[in-house]
C-alpha cells in the first residue's frame, strides 16, 4: 500500500487563514493529514472537528488523543447534526471548512474496497461498508438506462459509448463477482478508437458506479449547504475536487451564494443583493511538483469563498 499524501496541504491551510484560537470542521478526515496539519496551529483555544463515513478513516481518527479535537463517523451530508451543543456546535460556530472530495489513496489501494479496476477485489465501492447497497447490489436493482446515463452524467463518456458499455456489463451483470470481470467487460466493449495512453478503459465506469452508489454528488450539496449555515461572517470554505461534475456543483453552489447584481444605478457597498459567499480568485492547482510525487492529484482544484 502506497503511503498516503495529503492533496494540496499548504495550499489548504493558507486558504484556511487559520487563526490560532478558530474552530475548524475538516469535512473529510480520510487518513488524517489536514487534521493534524490544522491541529498543529492552533492553540488551547482552538478547536477541530472532523467527520467521514468510512470505518478505517473512524480508527485512525480515535488514534489522536487531543482535547480540542472531536470526531464523529457520518457523511459529511450529514454535518449539520454531527455534533451536540453540549460540544458547542451550532450556528455560526466556525472559522473554516474543508472538504478533500472524492476517494483517497488507501481507499484504492485497499483491494477489498472494491474500488480499483488494477485490482481483483469484490464489487463493493461503498465509503460505508457498513450500510448502503454495494456496486454488484446497485448494478442488479438498476435498469441498462440507468447505468448507462450514470456512465455519461457521472463518469463523462459520450453518450454512444456510454450506452455500449451498459449493454455489455447489463447482459453479464448476474455473473460478475469482482472488479476485474467488470474492467474487462468495460474494457471489451469501449470502442478502439477512445483508448487513451495510460488511461485505463475502465476508469470513468468505475468513477461513475462509485459516484452512484455513495451519492457523491447528493453529499456534496447537502454537505455545502450545511457548511455555509456553520459558518461564521469572515470564515472560509475551501473545496477540493478532482471530478468535472464535483467541481462544476461547487462552483455552481458558490455562484448562486453569491447572490445576484445590483442594477449600476442602485448605489450599494457590495453591488449585489442575497450575497451569502464571495468567491476568492484564483483557483488553487498542483504544481508539477506536487503531481510528480502524487500523481493522482493531477486533476485537482482547490476553490475557496469567504462567509460575508
Amino acid at each position: 500500500m502506497s503511503a498516503h499524501i495529503s492533496v494540496l496541504l499548504q495550499e489548504s491551510l493558507s486558504a484556511l487563514e487559520i487563526r490560532p484560537d478558530g474552530w475548524y470542521l475538516d469535512a473529510t478526515f480520510g487518513r488524517g493529514g489536514h487534521s493534524r496539519a490544522i491541529l498543529a496551529q492552533l492553540n488551547e483555544h482552538g478547536r477541530l472537528y472532523a467527520v467521514d463515513r468510512d470505518a478505517q478513516a473512524a480508527a485512525e481518527a480515535a488514534s489522536i488523543s487531543d482535547p480540542r479535537f472531536y470526531f464523529a463517523k457520518t457523511p459529511f451530508g450529514n454535518i449539520g447534526e454531527a455534533f451536540s451543543a453540549e460540544q458547542g456546535w451550532r450556528t455560526g460556530c466556525l472559522h473554516g471548512v474543508l472538504f478533500d472530495l472524492g476517494v483517497s489513496s488507501p481507499q484504492l489501494d485497499e483491494a477489498m474496497r472494491g474500488f480499483s479496476f488494477n485490482k481483483e477485489g469484490p464489487l463493493d465501492m461503498r465509503m460505508d461498508q457498513e450500510s448502503g447497497m454495494s456496486a454488484r447490489d446497485w448494478l442488479l436493482s438498476h435498469d441498462e438506462a440507468a447505468l448507462a446515463r450514470i456512465i455519461r452524467d457521472l463518469g463523462g463518456e459520450p453518450h454512444t459509448v456510454a450506452k455500449r458499455i451498459a449493454k455489455a456489463v447489463f447482459a453479464v451483470r448476474e455473473r460478475l463477482q469482482t472488479t476485474t470481470q467488470l474492467a474487462e467487460v468495460v474494457a471489451a466493449a469501449m470502442p478502439k478508437k477512445f483508448y487513451r495512453p495510460n488511461f485505463h478503459p475502465a476508469t470513468q465506469t468505475f468513477q461513475a458506479l462509485r459516484m452512484a452508489v455513495n451519492d457523491e454528488l447528493g453529499e456534496i450539496q447537502r454537505g455545502l449547504d450545511a457548511a455555509v449555515n456553520l459558518l461564521t461572517s469572515g470564515g472560509v470554505l475551501a473545496v477540493i475536487s478532482f471530478h468535472g461534475g464535483e467541481d462544476a456543483l461547487v462552483k455552481r453552489f458558490i455562484r448562486a451564494q453569491e447572490g445576484e447584481a445590483l442594477p449600476a444605478e442602485i448605489p450599494s457597498d457590495r453591488g449585489r443583493v442575497n450575497q451569502v459567499l464571495a468567491l476568492v480568485n484564483p483557483v488553487i492547482k498542483p504544481s508539477a511538483k506536487d503531481v510528480a510525487a502524487n500523481p493522482r492529484c493531477r486533476s485537482a482544484r482547490l476553490r475557496k469563498a469567504v462567509k460575508l
